[in-house]
């Protein structure tokens, strides 16, 4: 059987690749996958203990077994409206859903927040992420962000039904910009409303610090003197054993 099998950010350079088709026995799993690779690629075992895996945009475990035409991604640590017409950014080509999008132009904030406010809502907490201009001392010249944009929509979009019913908040947005991002532009944004501010702080801080740690999307750190991918936080332990795509939250009360 033949399956399709995709790399992303570091693992892209160490493998020389974005994308490789793999054929394998009947009733083969990930982890016979994995073998192969690391047969080719012994550099890759370094890296196997902070990978996760996916199969057709599915968090999932070595056991896992493969069908033909499956969609295999292994993954390094990432990097850090109800309706479509919430969700604003300058120009084309992006993805949405119900609460999410994924864009290449700019983010057009002020459009997001004032699309999502309602006259019930006595709070809307926004959050930007901004590129800055250093890194650990060194001085940063652009951002460049790839993603595995069909999986990455659909973990945000079950982020922010997680936060909506684990959250007394009303609705929520998410946007993330792709592609090279210039010092001081914004790569994500969130956006919450809710009757009450406490709800809306907890549930943002919720959202931007889990998408950071399981959503698929990671940064490329161009400097004077090279480019490096941003070291990602390890996946949560759930992931990694393939059991789950989010780890469990705390709601606020």
């Amino acid at each position: 059987m033949r399956v399709r099998v995709l790399f992303f950010g570091m693992l892209k350079d160490l493998v020389g690749k974005a994308s490789d088709t793999l054929d394998l026995d009947q009733g083969a799993s990930v982890a016979d996958l994995l073998a192969h690779y690391e047969a080719q690629i012994p550099r890759l075992q370094e890296s196997l203990p902070s990978l996760a895996l996916a199969v057709n945009q599915e968090y999932a475990s070595a056991e896992t077994k493969l069908r033909s035409n499956d969609e295999v991604a292994i993954l390094p640590p990432v990097s850090g409206g109800k309706d479509g017409s919430r969700i604003a950014s300058g120009g084309g080509n992006r993805r949405e859903t119900a609460h999410c999008a994924i864009v290449r132009g700019p983010i057009q904030t002020q459009e997001v927040l004032a699309g999502i406010k309602r006259g019930e809502d006595g709070a809307a907490v926004v959050f930007e992420g901004v590129v800055r201009n250093q890194t650990r001392g060194r001085e940063t010249l652009y951002l460049d962000y790839e993603a595995y944009e069909e999986m990455a929509l659909k973990q945000m979009e079950s982020l922010a039904g997680q936060a909506l019913s684990q959250f007394q908040i009303r609705d929520v947005a998410l946007v993330h910009r792709l592609g090279r991002l210039e010092i001081g532009e914004t790569s994500v944004l969130i956006v919450v409303a809710s009757a009450h501010r406490a709800a809306a702080f907890d549930a943002c801080r919720w959202l931007i610090d889990t998408l950071k740690r399981t959503v698929p999307i990671w940064k490329k750190e161009y400097f004077e003197d090279g480019a490096v991918w941003a070291d990602g936080e390890p996946f949560p332990d759930e992931i990694q054993r393939g059991s789950g795509s989010h780890p469990a939250s705390r709601a606020s009360k």
